[in-house]
Protein backbone atom coordinates (compact mmCIF):
# COMPACT_ATOMS: atom_id res chain seq x y z
CA UNK A 1 0.00 0.00 0.00
CA UNK A 2 1.34 3.38 -0.87
CA UNK A 3 1.65 6.34 1.30
CA UNK A 4 -1.07 8.56 0.47
CA UNK A 5 0.24 11.09 3.30
CA UNK A 6 0.42 14.84 2.52
CA UNK A 7 4.18 15.26 2.78
CA UNK A 8 4.09 18.99 4.35
CA UNK A 9 2.17 17.52 6.88
CA UNK A 10 4.31 14.85 7.72
CA UNK A 11 6.78 17.14 8.18
CA UNK A 12 5.41 19.13 10.66
CA UNK A 13 3.88 22.02 8.83
CA UNK A 14 -0.23 22.25 10.12
CA UNK A 15 -3.00 21.34 7.45
CA UNK A 16 -4.79 23.85 6.44
CA UNK A 17 -7.51 25.72 8.78
CA UNK A 18 -5.46 24.39 11.47
CA UNK A 19 -1.99 26.07 13.76
CA UNK A 20 -0.41 23.07 15.31
CA UNK A 21 1.60 20.60 13.59
CA UNK A 22 4.13 18.16 14.88
CA UNK A 23 7.60 18.54 15.19
CA UNK A 24 9.15 18.27 11.66
CA UNK A 25 12.02 16.42 12.78
CA UNK A 26 9.99 13.21 14.92
CA UNK A 27 8.48 12.56 11.06
CA UNK A 28 12.00 12.24 9.52
CA UNK A 29 12.74 8.30 10.33
CA UNK A 30 9.03 7.75 9.02
CA UNK A 31 9.72 8.91 5.53
CA UNK A 32 12.94 7.64 5.45
CA UNK A 33 11.77 4.54 6.35
CA UNK A 34 8.66 4.78 3.42
CA UNK A 35 11.67 6.35 0.89
CA UNK A 36 13.74 2.93 1.05
CA UNK A 37 10.51 0.62 1.00
CA UNK A 38 9.86 2.89 -2.25
CA UNK A 39 6.66 3.85 -0.60
CA UNK A 40 7.58 7.35 -1.59
CA UNK A 41 10.00 8.90 -4.71
CA UNK A 42 12.81 9.39 -3.47
CA UNK A 43 12.76 13.58 -2.68
CA UNK A 44 15.37 16.06 -0.80
CA UNK A 45 14.38 16.52 2.99
CA UNK A 46 15.01 20.10 3.96
CA UNK A 47 17.75 20.36 6.76
CA UNK A 48 16.49 20.69 10.39
CA UNK A 49 17.60 23.93 11.61
CA UNK A 50 18.90 23.43 15.08
CA UNK A 51 17.70 26.21 17.43
CA UNK A 52 20.00 27.50 20.08
CA UNK A 53 18.36 28.49 23.33
CA UNK A 54 20.48 30.53 25.82
CA UNK A 55 21.11 29.45 29.06
CA UNK A 56 19.96 30.86 31.94
CA UNK A 57 21.87 33.71 33.25
CA UNK A 58 22.95 34.08 36.81
CA UNK A 59 20.65 37.44 37.34
CA UNK A 60 17.89 35.20 36.60
CA UNK A 61 18.81 32.42 38.43
CA UNK A 62 19.05 34.59 41.45
CA UNK A 63 15.60 36.53 40.31
CA UNK A 64 13.81 32.89 40.84
CA UNK A 65 15.24 32.12 44.10
CA UNK A 66 14.00 35.60 45.33
CA UNK A 67 10.78 34.35 43.67
CA UNK A 68 10.82 31.12 45.13
CA UNK A 69 11.88 32.39 48.41
CA UNK A 70 8.92 35.40 49.02
CA UNK A 71 6.46 33.71 47.12
CA UNK A 72 4.03 32.18 49.84
CA UNK A 73 1.38 30.74 47.66
CA UNK A 74 4.35 28.40 45.89
CA UNK A 75 3.80 25.33 48.17
CA UNK A 76 6.40 24.20 50.61
CA UNK A 77 7.36 21.65 48.75
CA UNK A 78 7.62 23.34 45.55
CA UNK A 79 10.07 25.34 47.06
CA UNK A 80 12.15 22.38 48.17
CA UNK A 81 12.25 20.80 45.24
CA UNK A 82 12.92 24.25 43.06
CA UNK A 83 15.71 25.56 46.01
CA UNK A 84 17.24 22.07 45.25
CA UNK A 85 18.46 23.17 41.89
CA UNK A 86 18.93 26.84 42.49
CA UNK A 87 20.94 26.35 45.24
CA UNK A 88 22.64 22.71 44.75
CA UNK A 89 22.20 22.27 41.25
CA UNK A 90 20.65 18.53 41.67
CA UNK A 91 19.29 16.25 38.83
CA UNK A 92 15.65 15.38 39.28
CA UNK A 93 16.84 12.00 39.27
CA UNK A 94 19.05 12.71 42.62
CA UNK A 95 16.50 14.65 44.36
CA UNK A 96 13.89 11.56 43.79
CA UNK A 97 15.63 9.37 46.00
CA UNK A 98 16.65 11.87 48.81
CA UNK A 99 15.38 10.75 52.06
CA UNK A 100 14.44 12.41 55.58
CA UNK A 101 17.40 10.65 56.96
CA UNK A 102 20.10 13.18 54.21
CA UNK A 103 18.38 15.60 56.11
CA UNK A 104 20.99 16.07 59.02
CA UNK A 105 20.23 18.64 61.73
CA UNK A 106 22.74 19.79 64.50
CA UNK A 107 22.27 22.74 67.10
CA UNK A 108 23.86 25.70 64.61
CA UNK A 109 23.48 24.30 61.39
CA UNK A 110 21.52 22.17 58.72
CA UNK A 111 22.82 20.03 55.57
CA UNK A 112 22.12 17.81 53.81
CA UNK A 113 23.81 14.90 52.25
CA UNK A 114 24.12 15.51 48.07
CA UNK A 115 27.71 14.35 48.27
CA UNK A 116 30.42 13.91 51.09
CA UNK A 117 30.94 16.19 52.71
CA UNK A 118 27.14 17.27 53.35
CA UNK A 119 26.78 20.34 51.79
CA UNK A 120 25.41 23.14 54.81
CA UNK A 121 21.78 24.62 54.01
CA UNK A 122 21.68 28.39 54.48
CA UNK A 123 18.90 30.17 55.66
CA UNK A 124 15.95 30.53 55.10
CA UNK A 125 15.97 27.35 52.90
CA UNK A 126 17.14 25.79 56.02
CA UNK A 127 13.68 26.49 57.58
CA UNK A 128 11.87 25.55 54.72
CA UNK A 129 13.34 22.37 54.46
CA UNK A 130 12.98 21.33 58.76
CA UNK A 131 9.13 22.25 58.28
CA UNK A 132 8.74 20.31 55.05
CA UNK A 133 10.18 17.73 56.83
CA UNK A 134 7.71 17.57 59.82
CA UNK A 135 4.60 18.37 57.37
CA UNK A 136 5.55 16.25 54.15
CA UNK A 137 2.76 14.11 52.71
CA UNK A 138 3.12 10.70 54.00
CA UNK A 139 2.18 7.93 52.04
CA UNK A 140 1.05 4.62 53.86
CA UNK A 141 -0.28 1.47 52.59
CA UNK A 142 -1.06 -1.96 54.09
CA UNK A 143 2.50 -3.07 52.83
CA UNK A 144 4.49 0.46 53.49
CA UNK A 145 3.61 1.55 57.34
CA UNK A 146 6.28 4.54 56.39
CA UNK A 147 7.76 5.91 53.51
CA UNK A 148 10.86 8.16 54.11
CA UNK A 149 11.90 9.32 50.49
CA UNK A 150 11.59 13.45 50.82
CA UNK A 151 9.30 12.64 48.58
CA UNK A 152 7.30 9.79 48.68
CA UNK A 153 5.77 8.44 45.21
CA UNK A 154 2.03 6.71 45.24
CA UNK A 155 3.50 3.77 45.37
CA UNK A 156 4.53 2.14 48.37
CA UNK A 157 8.33 2.54 49.15
CA UNK A 158 8.73 4.42 45.76
CA UNK A 159 9.80 7.70 45.80
CA UNK A 160 8.15 10.57 43.45
CA UNK A 161 8.67 9.74 39.93
CA UNK A 162 11.08 12.26 37.74
CA UNK A 163 7.94 12.82 35.80
CA UNK A 164 5.70 14.11 38.58
CA UNK A 165 8.69 16.65 39.84
CA UNK A 166 9.42 17.67 36.22
CA UNK A 167 5.60 18.86 36.02
CA UNK A 168 5.93 20.53 39.29
CA UNK A 169 8.73 22.53 38.15
CA UNK A 170 6.65 23.29 35.26
CA UNK A 171 3.81 24.69 36.83
CA UNK A 172 6.51 26.96 38.18
CA UNK A 173 7.81 28.37 35.05
CA UNK A 174 11.08 26.93 35.96
CA UNK A 175 13.58 25.18 33.61
CA UNK A 176 15.01 22.58 35.66
CA UNK A 177 18.28 21.63 33.13
CA UNK A 178 18.57 25.42 32.17
CA UNK A 179 18.35 26.02 36.14
CA UNK A 180 20.62 23.19 37.26
CA UNK A 181 23.08 24.32 34.63
CA UNK A 182 22.90 28.05 35.79
CA UNK A 183 23.35 26.63 39.68
CA UNK A 184 26.45 24.95 39.41
CA UNK A 185 27.99 27.71 37.24
CA UNK A 186 27.43 29.28 39.92
CA UNK A 187 28.89 27.41 42.33
CA UNK A 188 32.10 26.38 40.52
CA UNK A 189 32.96 29.96 40.22
CA UNK A 190 32.72 30.57 44.27
CA UNK A 191 35.12 27.11 44.62
CA UNK A 192 37.30 24.84 43.00
CA UNK A 193 35.09 22.45 40.93
CA UNK A 194 36.77 19.65 42.53
CA UNK A 195 35.35 20.20 45.62
CA UNK A 196 31.74 21.42 44.62
CA UNK A 197 31.87 18.13 42.20
CA UNK A 198 32.30 15.74 45.65
CA UNK A 199 29.81 18.03 47.92
CA UNK A 200 26.89 17.62 45.24
CA UNK A 201 27.51 14.00 43.84
CA UNK A 202 28.99 15.30 40.87
CA UNK A 203 31.52 13.41 38.66
CA UNK A 204 34.54 15.77 38.96
CA UNK A 205 34.59 15.80 34.94
CA UNK A 206 31.14 17.32 34.60
CA UNK A 207 32.25 19.91 37.21
CA UNK A 208 35.30 20.73 35.17
CA UNK A 209 34.10 20.84 31.83
CA UNK A 210 30.76 23.63 33.33
CA UNK A 211 33.35 25.51 34.94
CA UNK A 212 35.78 25.92 31.55
CA UNK A 213 32.69 26.67 29.87
CA UNK A 214 31.79 29.41 32.10
CA UNK A 215 35.51 30.45 31.56
CA UNK A 216 35.92 30.76 35.54
CA UNK A 217 39.95 31.00 36.68
CA UNK A 218 40.11 27.20 39.14
CA UNK A 219 40.96 25.11 35.64
CA UNK A 220 44.51 25.30 37.46
CA UNK A 221 43.60 23.98 40.61
CA UNK A 222 44.61 20.75 41.65
CA UNK A 223 42.62 18.62 43.97
CA UNK A 224 44.57 16.88 47.56
CA UNK A 225 46.25 18.27 50.39
CA UNK A 226 47.75 21.27 49.98
CA UNK A 227 49.33 21.83 53.28
CA UNK A 228 51.77 18.70 52.70
CA UNK A 229 54.96 19.47 52.59
CA UNK A 230 57.29 17.69 49.45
Amino acid sequence: MRCGCDLGVLLGYPPPGTTKGRTPDQARPFLRWCIDRHELPRVTLPPVQCRTVAPMSQTKRLEFIGQVLADDTISLGDRVLALLILLFAQPLKAIAWLTVHDVLVSDDEVSIRLGEPPSPVPEPFAAFLITYLDSRPKRTSSTDSTNLFLFPGRRAGQPMHTTSLRLRLRNLGLPGLDARTAAIRGLVREAPPFVVAQMLGYHPNTAERLAIEGGVPWQRYAAGDHARRR
